[in-house]
């Protein structure tokens, strides 16, 4: 293994300083441009229909980051609803403490100094150590219940981030798949298209066909027009056996008419 590894590296180097002698600070570029290349004439390799089914394995793989976001956002709503209570559950201790504070108050103002419903007399003193605990932890509360909110704000505007973020994944999903479809479509209409221009009957056959039924008809009919000339032009005669009682003559008015002789050529006589 360290032999194979030790190979390689200096088979590397090797490339690499050769393309530095051939093309001196330029070869990085060179050596890129090679390797964009080599992976483009890879991709084209690749089939179509692998690339789809690819793609479709990819939108698929959104559906992990989509219900780690609904997790998310399940988890958000609940502290959202959890919040709200406890800052209600808070600002009505505010105002139960509020009033109990408003009480005191008035009592140091008008010297009474019983508590509420009667019982043991306090003096000034404890009134006014027991209003100013009350008064700093009233606005320790205070504080708190503003952390609360801005909490809630903070979960809020979380979970509307987080919505949005679902509507944005559904709606680009959505579109992928539509698009991956168009492309499917348009993928199988071409494939269709090329399979009946496959199927397409060879004109030149067919020509050729053509050509070869033609030339049987014509040599059939210059067999046919041989025979006949022959049949013409030969000297032996065809024999014919007359009966003794077939009359030719009355045949022949029988099929053409009685024809009246031609009248005779004098010239051709006097040539004579």
């Amino acid at each position: 293994m360290c032999k194979m590894v030790k190979k390689g590296v200096l088979g590397a180097a090797l490339g690499a300083g050769a393309l530095a002698l051939l093309f001196g600070t330029a070869a990085p570029s060179y050596f890129w441009t090679g390797v964009e290349r080599v992976q483009t004439a890879a991709k084209s390799k690749v089939s179509i229909p692998f690339d789809i089914e690819r793609a479709r394995r990819d939108v698929a793989q959104l559906d992990e980051p989509y219900k780690e976001t609904i997790a998310v956002v399940a988890n958000l709503e609940e502290d959202v609803k959890t919040l709200e209570g406890e800052i209600a559950a808070h600002r009505a201790n505010l105002g139960q403490e509020q009033a109990e504070m408003a009480a005191l108050r008035n009592s140091l103002v008008s010297g009474d100094y019983r508590l509420t419903g009667g019982g043991s007399a306090y003096t000034a003193r404890d009134l006014k150590v027991d209003l100013a605990r009350r008064i700093d932890q009233y606005k320790d509360s205070e504080r708190v219940l503003a952390e609360k909110e801005t909490t809630l704000k903070h979960k809020k505007q979380a979970v509307r981030a987080a919505m949005a973020q679902l509507n944005t994944i559904k709606s680009q999903r959505q579109t992928l798949l539509v698009q991956i479809d168009e492309v499917e479509a348009k993928f199988k209409a071409l494939e269709s298209s090329r399979q009946l221009n496959e199927f397409n009957f060879d004109t030149s056959a067919l020509a050729r066909a053509k050509k070869t039924v033609a030339e049987l008809k014509r040599r059939l009919n210059v067999e046919a027009r041989k025979a006949d000339l022959e049949g013409r032009f030969a000297d032996k005669q065809v024999t014919v056996n007359l009966d003794a009682d077939r009359d030719v003559v009355k045949e022949f008015d029988s099929k053409f008419g009685s024809v009246a002789p031609a009248p005779a050529d004098k010239s051709a006589d006097k040539d004579l």
